[in-house]
């Protein structure tokens, strides 16, 4: 089990030890090209990080060398409150009213102190057991750490061929989406589609899954697949051009959403909705999830001395947004994680 000064990585079942290499992607991308398994790690503002490793195996999830000793529920402090995130909802509306923008992903963030030397793991492992999920994973750097259970691919890749399933529609279990939830899917999922047609070849991008219900702990989504052949001589600067940050937690069209949210959000997402996952440079693999249903840590040194944690939830809004609906949604993405990370 590697000790908390070690720093390691555990995704898609993949534990990987001996970092060699930390390089900025966001400054040479194309280093994901020239060989290495990296972990990566991406902030929703742009910082894209890789950390190569030496040794990476099929493993279980380590069982992480400490028990884990959250937040309470009261120890944990928004962002934004609730008026101020109807506020936003309502501002998004006038913007759309507007001809602005489409649609806009509002977020806030959730931060609450933990002790200093909080072992990921030891989350990650609660996480398993309480919100299994199909992209879970830690990214511990000794004095930060990711630790992840998104639902949702950002990009993989197999080879030449690449795909993403955005996520668009969230309802509690057995219960229906809202009218909403479909075209702003469908909305979404032509963005990503456009996306990977600026890095595929020419006919080649196809929407394989439109609006099928998943199930997950505590909620259900509804998600579409989109899959392309890269044209030739694409690689990763392009790839990562073309597609960052992910459509699903941005909005329509990317560009303007990305400027309301930096008009409206308080705070910087940091990696939550950014990406969190790995490329295989030498088998042309990577799996990449978008960072949502995450946790993460920033030193607290001003006040505890300690770490902050943080999770962020959101909500995609819309012209028929029902601004109390969607502040709900972002407290139901948030309570059962909350909960299991207080355990």
């Amino acid at each position: 089990m590697p000790s908390p000064a070690q720093p390691s990585a555990y995704v898609d079942g993949l534990l990987a030890t001996d970092l060699v290499q930390v390089a900025d992607l966001a400054a040479d991308p194309g280093v994901l090209d020239r060989g290495g398994w990296w972990a990566v790690l991406a902030t929703f503002e742009g910082a894209i990080t890789g950390y190569r490793f030496g040794s990476v195996s099929a493993s279980p999830m380590p069982p992480g060398g400490a028990s884990w000793r959250g937040p309470s529920s009261a120890g944990w402090r928004s962002s934004m409150t609730e008026r101020e995130y109807l506020q936003g909802v309502h501002r998004i509306r006038r913007y759309i009213e507007g001809g602005d923008v489409y649609q806009v992903n509002l977020c806030r963030l959730l931060t609450a102190p933990i002790a200093g030397g909080s072992d990921p793991f030891a989350l990650a492992r609660l996480l398993v057991a309480g919100n299994p999920a199909p992209y879970q994973g830690v990214v511990d750097l000794g004095d930060r750490w990711v630790v992840t259970a998104s639902p949702e691919l950002f990009l993989a890749r197999d080879d030449e061929r690449i795909s993403s399933s955005p996520i668009k529609g969230t309802t509690r279990p057995a219960e229906p989406f809202a009218d909403k939830d479909y075209p702003e899917n469908i909305m979404i999922t032509d963005l990503v589609r456009n996306d990977l047609g600026r890095i595929g070849r020419p006919g080649s991008v196809t929407v394989t899954e439109l609006l099928a219900r998943q199930e997950h702990p505590g909620l259900a989504h509804l998600v579409s697949t989109v899959t392309a052949r890269l044209a030739d001589g694409v690689g990763w600067s392009k790839i990562l051009a073309a597609t960052f940050p992910p459509g699903s937690v941005t909005g329509a069209p990317k560009i303007r959403a990305q400027q309301v949210i930096t008009e409206l959000e308080p705070v910087a997402r940091g990696p939550y909705c950014g990406a969190v996952g790995y490329v295989d440079a030498d088998r042309r693999r990577a799996r990449l999830a978008v960072g949502i249903r995450t946790f993460f840590t920033t030193a607290d040194i001003a006040t505890t001395g300690g770490d902050l944690l943080h999770f962020g939830t959101g909500a995609g809004i819309t012209y028929s947004s029902d601004p109390d609906a969607e502040w709900q949604e972002t407290e139901l993405k948030a309570a059962r994680l909350i909960a299991l990370a207080g355990s």
